[in-house]
Order: C-alpha cells, then structure tokens, then sequence
C-alpha cells in the first residue's frame, strides 16, 4: 500500500491516544472498575429486556430516552435523597460523551475552562477537543483544593505558572472532580458551594465529575444537593463504578432544564441506542443489589487504605474505589515488580505515586503479597 499521511490537525501532530494498558494478569486493578460481575439474575433480565429491544432495531431508538431518564431519577433519589425531574437528567455514551457534550456546549475557540490538577487526566483532552483554553490550577499537597487560588481563578485574577495569559477570559466552566481521581479526595460541600457562587457570579458553570459518588464515606453529600439553589450547576455520573457496567458505557448528568436543552443541541442524532437504553435501565432496577456490593468494597477499601499505610507509605483519605500511593524514588520499578508477580495497578498521578484499585478481597490480599516482596530490601 503506498504511504499516506493524513491531513491531522497540527495540534494533534505526534499525540498518542488515551489509554491504560490492557494486559492479561491474574489481578488487575488499573481501571477502577468494579470487581463484581453481574449477577445471574440481572444478566438473566438484561438478555430479556435486551432481546425485547432487538425487536425494534430497524426503528431509530427514543432519542430523549425518556424511560431511562425517569429511572436514573428515582435512582438519584434514593442513593442521594434529591428528587429531580426527568428534564433535569441526561445521558449517553460514558460519561466521557456527557463531558464532550458540556464541553461543546458552553466551551469552545476564546472559552476557558479551570480545572484543578492532579486530576482527571482526560480533563485536557476534552478542552483541546473542543478549543477550549484550559487554565490549570495545582491542588495542595494534602490534594485538597486551594481555595484561595481557585476563587482567584474564577475571577480571573490568578496567577498560574501553567498559563501564560492567566489574567486572560473569565471562565465558562469549572471542572472540579469530587472524590479526585487519582487521589480519592472528596471536595467538601461548602467548598464546592463557594465554587458554585463564585462560578455563577462570572456566568460559569460548575462541573462537579462524580463518577465515584457512590463510594464516598457514609454522611458525605452530593453535589447533587446543590442543584436547587445553584442552577448553574452540573453533576456527572457514570454506570461503569458502582453498577459494574463499565462494558455498558453509560454515562449521564444532572442539571436545571434550561442547561440539560443547551446539551440536546450538541449530541449527534439517536446517539444513545436502544440497547443502551435496555442494558441501563436493568440494571437501575438492580440497584439495591448492586449496592451489597459497594458496601464490601468501601471496607475493603478503608482496609486497604490502612494496610498501605501500616508498610510507611503515604496514602491520601479516599472517599473512591481506588487509593493513590507513594510515595517511591522510582515508582516505574515497583509498578514493574508488581506485574512480573501479576498484578497490575496503574503508574498515574505525580511523579512517585501509584494507583491500586480496590478488588476483591482475595485479589486486595494478593496486592499486598506482591508489593511486600516488591518493598523487600
């Protein structure tokens, strides 16, 4: 075949795409996923509901998905005690496709976006998607966020070594993600109040990335608490956690109506299919069951969290399904030593920190096997 170069856009020019490595080890705990597969009930219901769906495959699916938005309601308020209406709930592909969809929205060519690193690593490549500035400003060391430089960012009035024009546009948006990936941190209720206000007082609005809400530590509340009083507010979700349907990819949001209209402007026709829409809504009616699974790993976690800290090393408070680790000289070498036992976490985050999912209790234990031969002098 003769060679040919693409047209890429010069900005993509020698970029790699994203993604964790996908090996085949005894134990992996790179992606956060949820160890727990579907029970053989809810596969049971979901090949029915499924089957049902495949009936009608020759007809474009609801593309309001209206069913599935009224379930993921009756979800949200009884995990989170916060009643919304259906026009208050968006969904689609992963909640990486809802961001895409609020990026397209409210961001784009002269737009900045703040975010607050350590953070999601995909936060950058949403802005450089969709021509979005994005103005980042670094957490604590605790991986709390820095308050006084972030309401300082809003205001455009910061003054960031990442940015050469930090005085620059106000932003439209603010991403903040509570618990942080990879740190697990949770952002307190009142700070992300503060960053709701300061947000509303530049006409931004403020994305709260919950994707590992459903772990955090009993009494912690949503942001979803926020929505009444502060409608320029978004909440993102994910299925791929809690509900063990990472394979699913469903993702969804919840805001006020009028921000919930701007998103249907942007998505790409029928973009949800009817077999998403299937698979989703079986598995919300599933919900109680999958929560006995959660409850076993927040302890796990908790345990985990406890017995990395017992070997001296550092671990920040999590409230997700994950811990972040370190911190080592050459954390390369412990990552390696652990897959050459079969076990694969996850190298991410500041340099010298490391990022080990929580399992199941078996694969926990054969973690920290590995790692104490790995720590051997």
């Amino acid at each position: 075949m003769p060679d040919f170069r693409p047209p890429v856009r010069d900005d993509l020019a020698g970029i790699t795409a994203y993604g964790a490595p996908q090996l085949e080890v005894d134990v992996r705990l790179n992606v956060n996923e949820n160890p727990f597969p579907p029970s053989a009930e809810l596969a049971r219901d979901i090949a029915a509901n499924v089957e049902r769906a495949v009936a009608s495959l020759n007809r474009y699916p609801d593309r309001d998905f209206l069913r599935l938005r009224e379930h993921l309601a009756d979800y949200l308020a009884g995990e989170s005690g916060v009643r919304l209406a259906p026009e208050q709930i968006w969904a689609a592909n992963g909640s990486n496709e809802v961001m895409a969809h609020v990026m397209a929205a409210f961001g784009g060519p002269g737009r900045r976006a703040v975010s607050f690193p350590p953070t999601y690593s995909m936060y950058p490549e949403y802005a450089r998607e969709s021509f979005t500035e994005l103005l980042e400003v670094p957490r604590a060391q605790d991986f709390t966020v820095d308050m006084a430089a972030a309401l300082a960012a809003i205001n455009g009035s910061t003054d960031s070594p990442d940015s050469p024009d930090s005085t620059g546009p106000r932003p439209a948006l603010v991403l903040v993600a509570s618990p942080n990936n990879p740190s697990g941190t949770a952002v307190p209720i009142g700070e992300l109040t503060e960053l709701a206000q300061a947000a509303a007082q530049v006409g931004a609005v403020l994305v709260v990335d919950e994707a590992y809400a459903e772990f955090r530590h009993s009494g912690t509340p949503s942001a979803l608490t926020l929505l009444a009083d502060h409608p320029n507010v978004i909440v993102t979700r994910t299925m791929s956690k809690a509900f063990a349907m990472a394979g699913a990819r469903v993702g969804y949001a919840a805001a006020a109506p009028s921000v919930i209209d701007a998103l249907t402007i942007v998505r790409l026709p029928y973009h949800l299919s009817a077999i998403t829409q299937a698979v989703a809504s079986t598995a919300l009616a599933h919900a109680r069951e999958l929560q006995q699974g959660l409850d076993v790993l927040r302890i796990e976690r908790d345990r985990l969290v406890a017995a990395l800290r017992e070997r001296g090393l550092t671990v920040p408070d999590s409230d997700a399904n994950f811990a972040l680790f370190g911190v080592f000289d050459d954390r390369h070498a412990i990552w390696r030593g652990l897959l050459e036992r079969g076990v694969l976490i996850r190298e991410t985050g500041p340099e010298g920190w490391l990022r080990v999912t929580v399992g199941t209790p078996e694969e926990n234990a054969k973690f920290v096997a590995a790692l104490d031969e790995v720590l051997q002098p």
